[in-house]
């Protein structure tokens, strides 16, 4: 798969997932090559910005065990993605919109992607520089989400698609905000 195709599953139905179709990757190699290293890297970012300059992101942040939030971290991302495959597959089939367990799982792998790469912004100490950094890639998270629905499913369904979109990050934003207060409470 070309690495401009990638850029292009963000902001378009008609470019990029035809690729990712056709190459039809298998999970355990999505999840082998994609998921595990990539949802890495936010609870190594957090665990270098908790040891370094936690002051900057919690206030008493110091003294907390860096090591056990970063792996509970993982853990349970790794399991928020498994059950936003399922959820992806669920939503979409109670809207009309036909997509396999398969396709399910790849969109579930895939559009993450911003948002651990955002993680890299925790080498910059400033909440409201990663606030921002992370808003972006919210949004490509959204835009993956949503043309690839479109994509995969093969429909032009706008209204169907985004309410996909709306329930999935909405579920997302839920995980994501236990997963942070996850982080405070360690």
């Amino acid at each position: 798969m070309k690495l401009s195709a990638l850029y292009h599953l963000p902001l378009s139905s008609d470019q990029g997932w035809p690729e990712v179709e056709r190459i039809h990757p298998r999970l355990m190699k999505l999840f082998a090559f994609i998921v595990v290293p990539m949802s890495l890297l936010p609870p190594a970012m957090l665990y270098y910005a908790g040891t370094h300059y936690p002051a900057a992101f919690l206030p008493q942040a110091g003294d907390k065990d860096w090591g056990m939030v970063a792996a509970a971290f993982f853990l349970t991302e790794l399991v928020t993605v498994l059950a936003m495959g399922w959820l992806i597959k669920q939503v979409a089939e109670t809207d009309g919109l036909r997509i396999d367990y398969h396709d399910a799982y790849l969109l579930a792998g895939i559009a993450p992607v911003p948002l651990w790469l955002s993680s890299l912004g925790l080498f910059v100490p400033s909440l409201g520089f990663n606030a921002v950094l992370s808003l972006a890639a919210l949004g490509l998270s959204c835009g993956i989400i949503y043309h690839g629905m479109e994509g995969l499913c093969h429909t032009r369904e706008d209204v169907t698609a985004a309410s996909i979109v709306q329930t999935v990050i909405g579920a997302g934003l839920i995980a994501w905000a236990l997963l942070l207060m996850l982080v405070v409470s360690l």
